[in-house]
């Protein structure tokens, strides 16, 4: 930082003996504008520096989002309501000159038309924040306390998981920044559904309109809050929110300590596979509360807001919690365990039809989130693979490890339980070796190769090694007999444009490069649509001519087919189980396929 007044001290430099107040006020007086009226006043300021900083991500979401570029708009005012100068240091980084006011007001507008659970949206039907991407923190100040105003149109509520102030109305009080940022707020006339569960109060906030049966909701939500509740003993929170937001064509959800963000299709709730899936989304988001929001690696103990936060334990934060959000509703009795099993054959299917599970081990798929799986690209399927899809499976065998080890005596919730005790309950950050340490001491196994391997290395998962104890093999099924070719392609504007090439592949081999547009087979035009229904007319290792546009201009390829390859796996019982497979099966699904 370069300071204004070189001779005078910062915040970053100071420590003031009295810390100065802060308070937020948020208006939203034209909601069809889209934008938010935001301002800070702060008071009992001593320095002559102001230093204000704009967070750069959100906990929870592993990209730099610049959020500041909503922005717009910027004053700063003394009491009585006059011009200070202000300067910008960085993209994120203002300086107020406060010319010996201990009274300062900040203004600016955020811009709000983003509907996600990481972003601010605002519309004549509602408002929506998430506080990383609306408020300024005060350096060397993030530990006071911080109040914050509502001013909504007069027939609007407001839902956030922060405690309302008693003496004001529409006011609500954060320990801090950080439990500022981890307080979503929605402001309509949203529906509110209250629930217990445990002897605490839980609420559905609900804003759009679906098919949503909210008895069968607040049923199978409650199911899942006990059954993760009795892992861990207990819930740790007076309160919990769950905001959901029902859209055209929208998935995703971001967790707080206290709440959580959902968003979800408005009339993906109706088929049976449409229900699973959000309840499996309620289930993850619901698991962070223990695992990542107080069960964190080291790396994220103390959140810096001005840059990436560097973790590659991302594959536990994220990839165990996947495990959690199948596991979880077969527990709750939402689903059975076949249809469990197959929910987790079709994640095994994703992960092996990932070329890049041969190129990035997951444990850098963790530390490299902020540059590459939020900015896919074409080449992404061929270089990395995600940390959570490969996370969820590497839990998923670690799980089926401490169980054939220990005869379902104990399981991953041995882990969880553990990690709870010792890092989560006091918020202690884990490092990587703690976390390996905790799982060799439930399993009583060594599991450096396993780590080495499957974890910091890029080997296939040992799916067929793991799951004998259980009687299970897993199957590689050709669903269609297409030989091989190795692009994918997608009609944009009218047009087959190919999307995805594979590393080492046949299309690759010929020259086709992702970008082009696909013309023809064997000189008769094809469409995106049409392609595997052509190329069954083909044998493996025959020669086809594909034509395409590369950078417009026409080029012929020579393709020489391949084999078919698998495009299925799935979990299937042995023939003839053992006895001893047979226990443990039942043991860990309450399940027999003897019979």
């Amino acid at each position: 930082m370069a300071p204004v007044l070189s001779s005078t001290p910062t915040p970053f430099e100071a420590n003031a003996a009295i810390a100065p107040s802060c308070h937020y006020t948020v208006a939203l007086p034209q909601p069809a504008n889209h934008l938010f009226e935001v301002s800070l006043t702060i008071q009992g300021w001593s320095l002559d520096v102001l230093d204000l900083k704009f967070p750069v991500w959100t906990p929870g979401s592993y990209l730099v989002r610049e959020y500041v570029r909503h922005l717009q708009g910027f004053t700063a005012l003394d009491a009585k309501g006059q011009p200070l100068p202000w300067h910008k240091v960085s993209k994120n980084h203002w300086q107020v000159i406060t010319q010996d006011n201990s009274t300062i007001t900040v203004q600016y507008k955020i811009f709000a038309n983003e509907l996600t659970v990481r972003t601010n949206h605002l519309d004549i039907t509602h408002g929506y924040f998430n506080p990383a991407a609306m408020f300024f923190r005060v350096p060397a100040y993030e530990s006071e306390k911080i109040a914050l105003t509502i001013i909504p149109p007069s027939t609007w509520h407001i839902s956030t998981p922060l405690p309302a102030a008693t003496s004001q109305p529409n006011t609500f009080i954060a320990a801090n920044f950080d439990e500022l940022v981890d307080s979503p707020f929605e402001i309509g006339t949203h529906t509110l559904y209250d629930f217990e569960v445990l002897g605490k109060p839980h609420q559905f906030a609900i804003w759009g309109e679906g098919n949503l049966n909210i008895e069968q909701l607040l049923a199978d939500t409650t199911k899942i809050i006990e059954t993760e509740a009795a892992i861990f003993d207990g819930l740790p929170y007076d309160r919990y929110l769950f905001l959901l937001h029902l859209s055209a064509n929208a998935y995703g959800g971001l967790e707080h300590k206290s709440a959580c963000s959902l968003i979800y299709s408005r009339f993906g709730l109706q088929s049976e596979d449409g229900y699973q899936k959000f309840m499996s989304l309620v289930a993850h988001e619901f698991f962070h509360l223990w695992n990542v929001k107080r069960i964190r690696p080291k790396g994220l103990e103390v959140f810096d807001y001005d840059q990436e936060n560097y973790t590659d334990s991302l594959w536990f934060c994220e990839g165990t919690t996947s495990f959690y959000d199948l596991v979880i509703p077969l527990r709750a009795g939402i689903y059975d365990a076949k249809c469990y099993l197959n929910k987790v054959s079709e994640a095994i299917t994703q992960l092996q039809t990932i070329p890049g599970r041969k190129v990035q081990p997951v444990s850098e798929s963790s530390f490299d989130a902020w540059i590459k799986l939020y900015r896919p690209d074409a080449n992404s399927r061929n270089a990395q693979v995600s940390y959570y899809l490969k996370g969820e499976l590497v839990s998923f065998l670690l799980d089926l490890l401490i169980r054939a080890q220990h005869q379902n005596r104990r399981s991953l919730d041995d882990v969880m339980r553990q990690l709870w005790q010792q890092f989560g309950q006091p918020e202690v950050g884990f490092t990587r070796d703690h976390l390996k340490a905790i799982f060799e001491s439930v399993a009583e196994i060594d599991l450096t190769n396993f780590w080495a391997s499957y974890i910091d290395g890029t080997a296939e998962l040992p799916f067929d090694e793991i799951l004998a104890p259980f009687g299970l093999i897993l199957k590689a099924e050709v669903s269609s007999p297409v030989p091989y070719l190795g692009l994918t392609a997608k009609t944009e504007h009218g047009t087959a444009v190919i999307k995805f090439v594979e590393a080492g592949s046949p299309a690759e081999q010929a020259g086709i490069e992702p970008g082009d547009e696909l013309l023809a087979i064997a000189h008769f035009r094809v469409s995106a649509d049409q392609l595997n229904d052509r190329l069954q007319h083909y044998q493996a290792r025959e020669t086809v001519t594909i034509t395409v546009f590369h950078q417009d201009m026409l080029r012929e390829c020579a393709v020489t087919l391949d084999e078919p390859l698998p495009n299925r796996w799935t979990l299937q019982p042995v023939a003839q189980p053992t006895a001893a497979q047979q226990e443990l099966l039942q043991g860990w699904l309450g399940i027999d396929f003897s019979g």
